[in-house]
């Protein structure tokens, strides 16, 4: 069936309609509750956290004296308390002994990570005194690159595991290795998945209390759920499961799965109420969601694909490689076996051959990001499958075709164990390319061509898992392993319904939104099932572990809610239906299967009728008219779980989720042979989601899908330094599509119900972060004639595949040096003139009263040995600014010819450290000529937020020195490059941005 969102089939109950959201009333008028509106405790406290800014490091020592002697600092958790009162998070695979605490407790292993919180009266205060904390770090060599990491001689991050490969599987289905014998052609790819994340408008919050009474916590945050992560939490904090108590607000700002994320903060503020003696509240801001959160795993997938003549794949092997930062967080290395099952997407491929593993670097670690392991998957398959149409000089779609499931295969076992539901892939394609004006589209191609434009088409078909089995992460183990931990499987779900002496319904569902809609879908579902108004029933999404109903599989990730969560609402509303049913029966001494419901009315056609209050109202207030067995009081808690949802077997096929839809993407791309940019002129996407619940939800997440996934195809990438500085830590470097880039799809339906929920529904919120990014890759690709696509298609790297050269910079503004690639080193050289002879400059230098004066932003400097000195500086970029503990030091002495300056220094602000050689010449007039060649590093939040700004404020900051130099000899500044500079930089953003 095709139809627009906005219509549901005629004569139809509530369900399947395009019904506005119950939800948006509050919203838009500003009254949703999120988590940092709800009142606080009396004596509430507030966080906040010092993060290293150091990739790899040893933590030598932590003092906090100065910080707890500051007014309105309480308390200071470190290290030391977590050792003391908490566990390292149990690690997802086995044989791998890593320690991963809340904190930091011997080593760094991120930009970011925790190291301890400052507790304090209010924000401000806690603030403030994060630069009182004095940390001293060992720094030790970081590892960025996920192939390197993997190698024998790669710095290790964890020494007890004694590699980074920290998992390790091998898995063989069918006969691929025959399939690649007997092939007509083999056909390769290689591939990289780069780092990125979901940016909801809200970010963490977390309320932690710990009960000295019970020795429980009790904490209040934005989860997307701590249902499967509750039992993580717990063993963390050190107590029993009934002794943490989680609970969740009304309403949250978005998530798209990095909410999941939060595990990690709700035990450190547990602990921090603990040590504080009073609740504690932390609210994250942007930069800290950024650089310390989570993010989607990076990948590296070397494919390849056993082909006939005529471009049917007979095997597929799989190498691959997943990036998971500095630990190996739960639920990962969910990003890898999510996809399991289905590894040959939408084809009917039987041989294959996986190798996976799983690396550790020196980045945040990464967890759920919306559609998260398939985005990685299809990335490779699909553009493998573009590439052996290319090699063939074949049709892309032809290709495709050639190879999808037959609709009489269903349900259909794949190679390695999904069983697809339901689907008719090739009719769903069909239905696109004719509605969506394919051929006229690929006539735009050749047009555009003929007139020398470059114009692409672009195509992906994928399947889209939902609810997924809790078994599925176990692949990871081998057999044995599996065995010895027991089986896991299913995916239960939980939803109560209530109703009141009055006739009030009430839903409870354990499943925690973040936008989507679920209480207008649920009470769809109830008011389909009892006859009643949608708008007369209220569905509490708020959840409180201590006392509803759930379980670890409950929640909303894994677009499990349409299928799995609304499918229990409806088997609560069936059995007080039932009970209704016979409440009625025995009042009219009737048959209960002649009792209707409709119009807010329980009746027998043609027979006696009542209110459905009445009805219910029977249950309070007539006990004694109740049937036999009808203990009154009608509320019902329905737990569903499908038994397609086995534990892996003995040769490791897994039915990773319990239903597939499909969905198949075209679009056509331009792109401009000068600026690189990329057009989209057409974008189509027609899925087959099972039956709609409701239509315009359904097109709203896939509108929201489309458009993340339009930031993750074109602009969108978490960048790291070589050093492991992250350099993304503002809006202004990590790019998000806004309203002028967005772009609205064609969105077109089909509908195949899964026979297995039980409504008939399949997840729909995912799909398109999976099919859209190699979609407009694959009309790239098409449209240069490349093969090495790379996410994301930022204009800059377009141009490099156009092989267009950076036009030479215009005079005067061409760059001293090059900065190292990949990091934020700054390398420079410049000159000045000061008016004294060298020996005169030299021996100024060499005064600690002149070094203390030239160096900006110095408040003290100390000697401690020869030429060596320890000083307390201020350095500013932009709206960044720190104060730093450092140490300066004059090397290389070779009077009155040359010497070295440098210096290093940690603040909570970042690390910093930098050197100048400098050259004294003498010239004609008596005069000094000062050249310097200088290099600067910097770290952690300076880097992340003052990025863009790094090279001119470096120049400003070493210009500063020679130019004060110049005024303590004389009482007036020096000329030369660096006066040019600073009146250039005064004219262009007013009074400059460092000091």
């Amino acid at each position: 069936m095709n139809h627009p969102a906005s219509e549901g089939p005629a004569g139809a109950g509530p369900l399947g309609r395009s019904l506005t959201r119950v939800e948006d009333a509050a919203l838009l008028r500003g009254l949703g509750r999120y988590a940092d509106d709800l009142a606080t405790p009396p004596g509430t406290l507030h966080a906040a956290v010092v993060r290293s800014p150091h990739a790899h490091a040893r933590v030598l020592s932590v003092d906090a004296s100065e910080a707890l002697a500051m007014k309105g600092v309480r308390a200071v958790l470190t290290g030391e308390d977590v050792k003391r009162w908490a566990n390292p998070f149990p690690v997802g695979v086995r044989g791998a002994p890593m320690e991963h605490w809340c904190m930091a407790v011997d080593k760094v292993r991120y930009v970011g990570e925790p190291v301890c919180v400052v507790i304090a009266e209010d924000r401000y205060r806690a603030e403030d005194a994060l630069d009182a904390v004095r940390v001293e770090y060992e720094p030790l060599k970081p590892v960025i690159d996920p192939e390197k990491a993997a190698a024998e001689d790669a710095p290790v991050l964890h020494e007890s595991v004694g590699a980074n490969v920290v998992n390790e599987r091998h898995f063989h289905y069918g006969e691929p290795d025959k399939a690649f014998e007997e092939a007509d052609h083999r056909v390769s790819i290689k591939v990289r998945f780069p780092r990125n994340s979901c940016t909801p408008i809200e970010c963490y919050v977390v309320l932690g209390q710990y009960h000295a009474a019970t020795g429980g916590y009790d904490i209040l945050s934005n989860f997307q759920g701590p249902y499967a992560l509750h039992s993580v939490m717990a063993r963390a904090l050190n107590v029993t499961g009934s002794r943490l108590r989680l609970r969740t607000p009304p309403d949250s700002g978005g998530s798209f799965g990095i909410k999941q994320g939060v595990l990690t903060y709700v035990v450190l503020m547990g602990l921090a109420a603990r040590k504080a003696g009073a609740p504690v509240k932390w609210v994250e801001d942007r930069l800290e969601h950024l650089q310390a959160s989570s993010s989607a795993t990076n990948r590296v997938a070397d494919m390849e694909a056993a082909v006939t003549a005529d471009g049917r794949v007979t095997a597929l092997r799989y190498d691959q490689i997943d990036d998971c930062g500095g630990y190996l967080r739960a639920p990962e290395p969910a990003t890898f076996y999510r996809m399991h099952g289905n590894l040959t997407g939408a084809y009917g491929i039987r041989n294959l051959k996986v190798r996976n593993r799983v690396v550790l670097t020196n980045k945040m670690p990464s967890g759920l990001n919306r559609g998260f392991g398939g985005g990685q998957m299809y990335f490779a398959l699909e553009r493998l499958m573009h590439q052996v149409a290319r090699q063939l000089n074949l049709d892309p779609l032809e290709v495709m075709r050639r190879n999808l499931v037959p609709a009489d295969a269903f349900p259909y076992r794949t190679a390695s164990g999904a069983l697809l539901d339901s689907g008719k892939y090739a009719d769903t394609v069909d239905l696109a390319l004719r509605d969506g004006g394919y051929d006229e589209l690929i006539q735009r191609r050749d047009r555009a061509r003929a007139e020398g434009k470059l114009y692409g088409v672009g195509l992906c078909a994928v399947v889209e898992p939902s609810i997924s089995n809790m078994g599925y992460i176990t692949t990871a183990l081998t057999p044995e392993q599996r065995a010895k931990a027991g089986p896991k499987n299913g995916a239960v779900s939980t939803a109560t319904i209530g109703i009141d002496p009055l006739g009030g319904i009430t839903v409870h569902v354990s499943s925690t939104p973040q936008g989507q809609g679920h209480q207008t879908v649920a009470a769809q579902v109830v008011a389909e099932v009892l006859g009643v108004d949608p708008a007369n029933i209220l569905v509490n999404v708020e959840l409180d572990t201590g006392k509803d109903a759930w379980s670890i599989a409950s929640g909303n990730y894994s677009s499990r809610f349409a299928g799995a969560v609304a499918g229990a609402v409806h088997k609560a509303a069936l059995k007080v239906r039932e009970r209704l049913a016979n409440i009625a029966a025995t009042l009219w001494e009737a048959d209960a299967g002649q009792v209707r419901f409709a119009d807010g009315k329980v009746f027998i056609e043609d027979g006696p009728s009542l209110g459905f209050h009445r009805v219910a109202g029977t249950a309070h207030w007539s006990p004694a008219l109740l049937p036999d067995g009808e203990a009154g009081g009608l509320r019902e808690t329905a737990f569903w779980t499908p038994p397609q949802l086995e534990a892996p077997d003995d040769d490791d096929h897994i039915n990773s989720s319990l239903c597939h839809g499909f969905i198949f993407d075209y679009c056509g791309v331009e792109i401009d042979r000068i600026t690189g940019e990329i057009h989209i002129d057409r974008y189509v996407t027609c899925h087959d989601a099972g039956r709609l619940l409701n239509p315009m939800l359904v097109d709203g997440q896939i509108r929201g899908g489309f458009t993340q996934a339009l930031g993750v195809a074109l602009m969108e990438e978490f960048a790291y330094g070589d050093d492991g500085s992250f350099l993304s830590g503002t809006l202004a470097d990590y790019l998000l599509p806004t309203a002028p880039e967005a772009v609205e799809p064609l969105i077109l339906h089909t509908e195949t119900p899964s026979p297995f929920t039980p409504l008939g529904a399949k997840g729909v919120g995912e799909g398109n972060n999976m099919s859209t990014p190699v979609c407009i890759a694959n009309a790239v690709a098409d449209a240069l004639g490349r093969d090495d696509i790379q996410l994301p298609l930022t204009p800059s790297r377009v141009r490099g595949l156009i092989g267009i050269d950076e036009p030479q910079a215009p005079e005067g503004l061409e760059p001293l040096a090059a900065p190292k690639p990949g990091g934020p080193a700054l390398q420079a050289r410049d000159s000045v003139e000061v008016p004294a002879s060298p020996q005169t400059v030299y021996d100024t230098v060499l005064d600690p009263e002149t070094l203390r004066a030239i160096i900006p932003g110095c408040h003290a400097l100390e000697l401690e040995g020869d030429n060596q000195y320890r000083a307390d500086v201020t350095v500013g970029v932009g709206m960044i600014k720190a104060r730093f503990a450092a140490r300066v030091q004059l090397s290389d002495l070779d009077p009155p010819h040359s010497l070295r300056l440098s210096g290093s220094g940690d603040s909570a602000m970042g690390s910093a450290s930098g050197s100048a050689h400098v050259t004294l010449v003498e010239l004609d007039n008596g005069h000094t000529r000062l050249d310097y060649v200088y290099e600067v590093d910097v770290g952690g939040k300076i880097a992340a937020v003052g990025g863009r700004m790094l090279q001119s404020a470096s120049k400003i900051i070493i210009g500063q020195v020679f130019n004060r130099l110049a005024q303590r000899l004389t009482g007036k500044p020096a000329g030369g490059l660096w006066q040019r500079l600073r009146a250039l930089l005064a004219r262009l953003f007013g009074k400059g941005g460092a000091s």
